[in-house]
């Protein structure tokens, strides 16, 4: 007898229906075809232990399984409980006349109980494409799945229970989600806050400044400068993010196996800050079956690059192509995936390897040539994809003490929004371009325009504190951002003035 279920294969952050045939006739030996690896190959033992805990029999003929479009790799133990229901269907152990009006995906334990699987939500987003009635799951993942609507979410505990399910003995209730009202609740939860923070105002303005236009900023500093913990609350102060940005950072951290159990929206901003031991793989993605890097989980957030020197050089270099085109594509033999990466870069480094260089009270002992050699390890064309450079000094007794309040996240959020709200009024005609980070040459010459005596302080700036050619379209996108924070049409000299004051790293003897 033919039985017929549906799976689902995730590339990339989308899905692909898989059809799974089982066919239980005259023979002796059990196949598998349709390219499974073998995760999937070893399903066999699980689900015979799985289906005799309940009584069940495992067919004792020929069984094959087919999985199409049999030219797709099918990868990972997801596949088990579709290919369970489907031999009890051939083998008439099963009667479940709707088997095939749901999308099925969960892996079993040889107790016949269900472990929760990754990449629900694209697989969910399919099923509701393809017309599906139903998305029949393990009930860890069932909250993930009920993001999307108009689909019948069934989760379930073990085997026995999804074939009560379809014989109709027992009934489910399908997961009611209400995805606007719970993501809207969490948008302003955060774990961080600027009100914590005493003294470096100055940062904490370069911070808005980033925020306000989706600048790359690297902080410069001795060891407890508070580098990392300003880095930690960039979060906060960003614009909310939106239903549909909210829906693309999710599938990513979906596809990741990163949301958990109980899953809901991602409604903060993600904030990743991977060890410098990472690999190149691992931060822009990769793999047989290519997964999602630090760089896409980092998508519509912030990724944190703490002791950037200290990041191997070929890590730092793959990165320059997703900061300038958002996203990072993968490509193998048979498959090329594209992973979104539209996220700001946020860095941070000693000045030396002492950490002392240009403090204020400690010494630096770094030899003649080491501070340079230090800073060397971070590329050029890299820095030059960074268009603010922060220096960043100890905070003072007084100020750690003091008891004046600091200015909260919220208050600071409420002006960056208000700047982002220019800049896509600014650029509704071009849908590549939402903040003044992303501006192409040609557009700063056209968005960014500046009057005689702004050229004057210019030129003077690039001449007398040596400023490389590199940092002239910077200076003019970030003086743009200062000029929205005010609520400018144009951009002033003060707005110049400022934006001149972030470009340490390209002053010539800035490092001795």
């Amino acid at each position: 007898m033919l039985a017929k279920t549906f799976g689902s294969a995730v590339y990339g952050v989308n899905a692909v229906l898989i059809t799974i045939e089982v066919s239980v006739g005259q023979g002796t030996r059990f196949f598998m075809v349709g390219l499974p690896d073998n995760a999937v190959k070893e399903s066999e033992q699980r689900v015979e232990s799985a289906i005799k805990q309940y009584g069940y029999k495992m067919p004792r003929q020929k069984v094959v399984i087919n999985m199409a479009p049999a030219d797709i790799k099918k990868e990972g133990s997801a596949y088990d409980l579709p290919i369970a229901l489907g031999i009890l269907q051939a083998s008439d152990q099963l009667k479940a006349p709707e088997l095939d009006r749901y999308i099925i995906m969960g892996e079993l334990a040889l107790d016949g109980s269900l472990r929760p699987i990754k990449g629900v939500l694209p697989i969910a987003i399919e099923a509701r494409k393809q017309g599906f009635k139903g998305f029949v799951l393990p009930e860890e993942n069932a909250s993930e799945a009920a993001i999307v609507n108009n689909i019948d979410v069934i989760g379930v505990t073990s085997i026995k229970q999804a074939v009560d399910f379809f014989e109709g003995k027992e009934q489910i209730a399908p997961l009611q989600y209400d995805t606007r009202d719970i993501f809207f609740s969490k948008l302003d939860e955060f774990d961080a806050d600027f009100a914590d923070v005493q003294g470096q105002e100055n940062i904490k303005r370069a911070m808005e400044i980033a925020a306000a236009g989706g600048h790359n900023v690297i902080m410069i500093g001795p060891p407890g400068a508070g580098k990392t913990m300003l880095a930690k609350r960039l979060p906060s102060i960003l614009p909310p993010l939106s239903l549909q940005e909210a829906l693309e950072t999710t599938k990513i951290h979906s596809v990741a196996g990163k949301l958990g159990g109980n899953a809901s929206l991602v409604a903060r901003r993600p904030y990743r800050s991977p060890h410098h031991t990472i690999s190149d793989v691992a931060l822009v993605g990769g793999g047989g079956n290519p997964q999602p890097g630090e760089i896409s989980l980092a998508h519509n957030g912030v990724l944190f690059l703490d002791e950037l020197p200290e990041f191997k050089r070929t890590v730092l270099e793959v990165m320059r192509q997703p900061l300038e085109e958002r996203r990072v594509t993968i490509s193998r033999a048979k498959v090329s995936v594209d992973f979104p990466a539209n996220f700001m870069l946020v860095a941070s480094m000693n000045p030396c390897p002492c950490g002392y260089y240009n403090h204020p009270e400690k010494e630096c002992v770094c030899g003649p040539g080491i501070v340079q050699r230090y800073l060397n390890k971070v590329s050029g064309p890299l820095l030059d994809r960074i268009d603010l450079h922060v220096e960043v000094t100890p905070v003072s007794f007084d100020e750690m003490t003091a008891n004046r309040k600091s200015e909260s996240s919220l208050d600071i959020r409420e002006r960056v929004m208000l700047a982002r709200k220019r800049q896509q009024e600014r650029f509704k005609k071009y849908p590549e371009v939402h903040s003044n980070a992303l501006m192409p040459s040609q557009m700063v010459k056209e968005v960014c325009q500046i009057n005689d005596a702004g050229k004057k302080l210019l030129k003077t700036a690039m001449e007398r504190l040596g400023l490389s050619a590199r940092a002239y379209d910077r200076i003019l996108k970030v003086s743009r951002t200062i000029a929205d924070l005010s609520d400018s049409d144009d951009i002033k000299i003060e707005h110049l003035a400022e934006a001149i004051q972030y470009r340490s790293l390209d002053r010539e003897g800035w490092a001795g």
